[in-house]
Order: C-alpha cells, then structure tokens, then sequence
C-alpha cells in the first residue's frame, strides 16, 4: 500500500450515476404519473394535489429547463417564485425534482442539494427511492463541505437499506474531512465487525482507508490495530508488508524486538528495502547468531536489496564466517551447559537463541520453557521466541496461546505473530485471530 498524505476524497457518487438518478427517480410530474408502457396500473393511484398557483408558475420554467439550450441564470433567477408558490407536499416535491435537475445539470452543488432537501422534505418520496434521494443528498453536502449533514444524510440512506456506493465510507469520510479521526476510525471499525457478525463481506477498500486515516495521522496503535486487520482479512504479500513495515515504524524497537518482526518478515516473504535487510544483520549480531546474519546476507543479495560489497556488510560477513565454525563446535556444550540444574538464565537463553537460530525448534522450546521459570527472565521476549519455536514445529496452537500472554511494547509483535500462526494453520482460522 502507497500512503500518500492529504489525499483528496474520492467521489462516492459519479457525475454519471447523478445524472441517472436525476432522470430515473425525480421525473416530471406528468411523467410520475403514469404506468410504465406495457403495464396495467395495479390499483388506482392518488391524484397529486398540485395548487393552482404552482402550476402556473412550474410550467414555463418546465419548458424552460426542456429547452435545447436552457439560460440557467434565468431559470435560477425565477426559483425563488416557483419555490414561494409552492404550498402542497405535491408541489414542494415536484419543484425539489425540478431545482435538483437545474442544480444538477448547470454543475451547482448547492442549487442540487436545495432540490434534493426539497423532495425529501416534501414528504413524498417513494420508500423504495428513499434510499438513493438521501444517499445524492449526502455526497451533495460532502461537496459542499457540510460534513455534518452529509453524514446524517448518508446514515438515513443506510437505514433505508441503500448499499450501493459505499454510504458507510462516506460517513466515515465525513468524520475524517473534520479531522475528526478516532470517531471516523471507530465508525469504521465497528461498521466493519457488525458486517462480519452478519457474515456480509467487508470491501477491502474500507480496511486500507481506515489504516491509511491511521497511519497518516501518527495515530500509532489505531495504525497497529488497522495493520493487524489488514494482513488478517486481505492476506497478502501486501498487507503483510504493510502490516511489518508499520509495526516496525512505529514501534521505535531495540534489536531483540526488530530481530523478531524481521523473522516475520522474513517468513511472510515480506522483506522489503535494504535497511531491513541491513537492520537484520545489525539486530541479529555477527558475533551472536551468525547463522542468521549470513541468510540475512544471502536472501537480501539474491533479492538484489543488499550490496555485497558494501563495508558495512562485508565487515558482517567476514564476522560472521569467522564466528560460524566454532559457533557450531561449541553449541553441544553450550547446549549441555544450558541444560545443568544450576545454570543460570544467561546460559539457558543463550543457548536456546542459538538453537532457534539453527532450526533445531524442539531444542530451543524446552530451553525458553525453562527460562519462563528463572527470576530475572524478560517474560515478554521469552514468550514471544518460545511461541516461534513452537510454531516452527507446527504447533500453532500452542504458539497462539503463548503469543496471547504477551503484554507490553511487544504486544504488537505478539499480535502479528499470533495472526501468522493461525493463518499457516488454517487460511479461514486467520480471522478468528485476537488482535489485543
């Protein structure tokens, strides 16, 4: 996803869907009252009740508007009379059709919504239309920067049961054209949850707005949250992307935390610059795993992200590979060591970030097991490395429950990797994932 600041809002109705509504819906009143060609009137109709006074001054400026090339100035000019001669529901709705179809086709907002607002005030709008009349009146007051009535427009249109172009979306535009971003984000939120409880689907479009409002407003955990939705329910290199790269930018982590999100990347195939690439190799530690720095080295030079012959990443090679073979030679003993009823916690986490490291997931699991119940263990990063462990094992069950337990700065981290360890063990248990 490409967030781009202060970018404008989109049109949630075209001008073409403006104009189809204006000459399907709000007819002439001559028009509206007869049956459609081919059918017979079901039950005799109501008379419309138009005033004497209406009528006389609705015709000329009927003809007016028919006219090859009507003089909108003119007809403007003469609203106002016509508006004042309207008194009957039905002439206050056939004058609002017919200053909705001026406003409309001489490219005036303000004169199209004053039409709109008529015919629905009026009274007589057909249930079936209530819907659309409100849903055009919103994104009229939405163009014309009355945000407040644009929302109460738009959410009468939902109650009308209109569902097309988005009415949800523009009252959460609504909220956050007024810089109105915690309600508009929650408005979206909860929208989004009662259309998942129903069993409706949620347009992805929605989700990337919400995390785009989030992001691009510093709003840090709303942007964590949105992030976990998005990889949750649009599963993809993408927005798993997204969902690492905006953890890892907000978060301000120190290289225990960063080594664990970039394991995720690295593993949602979701490695993106070099600076994660380099990042990798600094959090990871030449000295203390150089397995993973030389992957690390290995996967960003094939993916053509990191530049082999960069001082910074030559002087981690050749740490690395010096460090490797007695890395390897020493591993049983340390592992033994770490194994010993008096060992101390510096030993067992030692030994089992280095098993991790290697592969040997079992090994390291029983080795964070332990560490959980030594004083001094940083809980949080125990957990977090011990629910790796375990997934790496295919035990995603046992690694959810213990990615759930994390609390803290790494909470976020915790999250993410929970949501992976549902989705690799079933693509629909995904959405069931907590986000905290």
């Amino acid at each position: 996803m490409t967030f781009s600041r202060n970018a404008a809002v989109r049109r949630i109705l075209s001008p073409i869907l403006l104009a189809a509504v204006a000459s399907a819906a709000w007819q002439a009143p001559a028009a509206a009252q007869r049956a459609p060609k081919g059918e017979k009137k079901a039950a005799a109709q109501p008379k419309a009740n138009y005033s004497k006074g209406f009528v006389a001054a609705y015709k000329p400026l009927e003809a007016q508007v028919n006219a090859p090339a009507p003089d909108y100035a003119a007809i403007k000019a003469a609203l106002p009379g016509l508006i004042a001669a309207s008194q009957t529901p039905d002439d206050r709705a056939a004058t609002g059709r017919l200053v909705f179809t001026v406003g409309q086709k001489s490219n005036d907002h303000a004169t199209a919504l004053q039409g709109a607002e008529m015919v629905i005030a009026s009274g007589k709008v057909d249930a079936a239309a209530s819907g659309q009349f409100n849903m055009v009146a919103a994104q009229l007051a939405f163009n014309l920067k009355d945000y407040a009535k644009a929302r109460t427009y738009a959410e009468t249109a939902i109650k009308a049961g209109y569902t097309q172009n988005d009415p949800e979306l523009l009252v959460a535009e609504s909220y956050f054209a007024q810089d109105q971003y915690a309600p508009g984000l929650k408005y979206l939120a909860d929208t989004i949850a009662a259309r998942k409880a129903a069993g409706q689907p949620v347009p992805e479009a929605w989700v990337k707005r919400g995390l785009a409002t989030a992001y691009n407003n510093q709003l840090d955990a709303e942007a964590n949250q949105w992030a976990v939705v998005y990889a949750r329910d649009f599963p993809s290199e993408s927005s798993w992307g997204d969902a690492i790269s905006i953890a890892i930018n907000n978060g301000n982590y120190a290289a225990p935390e960063m080594l664990d999100l970039l394991r995720l990347a690295r593993r949602t195939k979701t490695m993106r610059s070099r600076g994660q690439y380099l990042e990798y190799i600094d959090s990871a530690d030449p000295r203390k795993l150089p397995n993973e720095v030389m992957e690390a080295i290995e996967a960003g030079t094939a993916a053509k992200l990191v530049d082999p012959s960069l001082q910074a990443v030559k002087e981690a090679r050749a740490s690395a590979q010096a460090r490797l073979a007695a890395d390897k030679t020493e591993l049983p003993a340390l592992q033994r060591d770490a194994g010993a009823a008096g060992a101390k916690l510096v030993t067992v986490m030692a030994a089992a970030d280095t098993l991790l490291s290697y592969g040997k997931a079992a090994e390291a699991e029983t080795l964070y097991t332990r560490a959980l119940t030594m004083p001094g263990v940083n809980t949080a990063l125990v957990l977090t490395r011990l629910g790796i462990a375990q997934l790496d094992q295919g035990k995603h069950a046992e690694a959810q429950a213990n990615f759930a337990k994390v609390q803290g700065p790494r909470r976020t981290i915790a999250n993410l990797w929970a949501l992976y360890a549902a989705q690799k063990a079933s693509p629909s248990a995904g959405a069931a994932a907590t986000t905290g």
